[in-house]
């Protein structure tokens, strides 16, 4: 013996004495009923929506875009979409400024911060800076349109998913379908990779002509580097100004 355990010694030779059972209340009648009935109630309740699977979104998206005939159609179209859950966080949806009738049209990366508060691209720190360089080559919203892969904020400006993309993808191409620009400017990875289907780094593939096609649409399309990088790493303006100066000279061959 190395401790005590109880207050008196316990013969454990001896069995111990029967247990009182407890008195049984009889059940409620409701009782058989009640769990059925509670299931029944959880299973009628309405389910929240949906999150639609990357090819539902990215085939509803479609369906939604083929359906629009004009630039008014496909911005209510956006404006309804539920297929993309970066519309739940965002405050507006962001889909163009400037002319849509203009020959020269830029495809951003995703609304920021300042455009989700106001809804419209690139007027943030990035959008002034952009709207500098196109000024530097006579270019303004007058006779330019600029987009956004993407017509909501990613949080916390995050790149945008492969799914966030693959459910915006089908009405950022009908729009350029429905503008019919002369050129396209694609300005950082995710907008370049995505619209001219090219794997290679932005800054391998920035400042070379390459060619935008979808069905019978063919439009030359300039790669760039985006504003935002530009702010970040002011070195690399002397490139992003060489770039300025191969757009001025291809729309001017154009004669636009």
């Amino acid at each position: 013996m190395d401790e005590a355990i109880g207050d008196q010694p316990v013969d454990r030779t001896v069995a111990p004495p029967p247990k009182a059972q407890p008195a049984q209340m009889p059940a409620p009648a409701a009782t058989a009923t009640a769990a059925p009935a509670a299931l029944a109630s959880r299973q009628a309740q309405p389910a929240g929506p949906a999150i639609l699977s990357a090819q539902a979104a990215e085939t509803a998206a479609t369906t939604a875009a083929r359906a629009c005939n004009t630039i008014a159609e496909l911005e209510i179209a956006i404006k309804a979409f539920d297929g993309c859950a970066l519309k739940a966080t965002a405050t507006n949806t962001v889909i163009a400024r400037g002319n849509p009738k203009a020959p020269l049209m830029i495809v951003g990366e995703a609304p920021g911060r300042d455009e989700d508060a106001q809804g419209l691209p690139f007027v943030g720190e990035s959008g002034q800076l952009l709207d500098k360089m196109l000024k530097a080559i006579g270019r303004d919203e007058s006779n330019t349109y600029i987009s956004n892969l993407l017509f909501w904020r990613p949080p916390g400006n995050r790149d945008p998913s492969s799914e966030e993309i693959v459910a915006c993808r089908p009405f950022i191409e009908r729009l350029i379908e429905l503008v019919q620009p002369r050129v396209i400017v694609c300005t950082g990875k995710f907008s370049t990779g995505t619209l001219l289907g090219t794997t290679q780094g932005i800054t391998r593939v920035r400042g070379r002509w390459h060619e935008y096609k979808r069905g019978d649409l063919a439009v030359p399309a300039m790669p760039m580097l985006h504003p935002a990088y530009l702010l970040r790493q002011p070195g690399v303006k002397r490139e992003a100004w060489r770039d300025m100066l191969e757009l001025a000279a291809k729309l001017g061959e154009l004669g636009v």
